[in-house]
């Protein structure tokens, strides 16, 4: 079982902000890079930020740069997108994926890159 699992979604007002988090069982996270994807309603699915398992270089769309934090705890086994000053704009469903391979170079923002992947978590940003 190579499932990850998000979790941390909700309904939140503009402004506000909410941590997702990634998580997964039975796979070691910190042997991979990793990626936020989501899809908002009628749109396609965009990857938001990854963050590389080699030196923690961490890449972000531009629409999320100074508002959205990727990190890893690798104690906990989890990595986390912390999400501020969110905007109705960000709604949509976030998953976590990583590659099939592990201990690979340096992450991308390409989505074929990313073979697993978690159920989703929805986020809601409306007043």
């Amino acid at each position: 079982q190579s499932q990850l699992m998000e979790s941390g979604g909700g309904l939140v007002q503009p402004g506000g902000s909410l941590r997702l988090s990634c998580t997964a069982p039975e796979v070691t996270l910190p042997w991979y890079n990793i990626a936020w994807f989501r899809q908002a309603p009628g749109k396609k699915r965009e990857v938001v930020s990854c963050i590389s398992r080699l030196d923690g270089t961490i890449h972000y769309i531009d629409s999320v740069k100074g508002r959205f934090t990727v990190s890893r705890d690798n104690s906990e086994n989890t990595v986390y997108l912390q999400m501020n000053s969110l905007k109705p704009e960000d709604t949509g469903v976030y998953y976590c994926a990583r590659p099939t391979h592990s201990l690979q170079g340096m992450c991308t923002m390409k989505e074929d890159e990313y073979t697993h992947w978690g159920q989703g978590t929805q986020v809601t940003v409306s007043s």
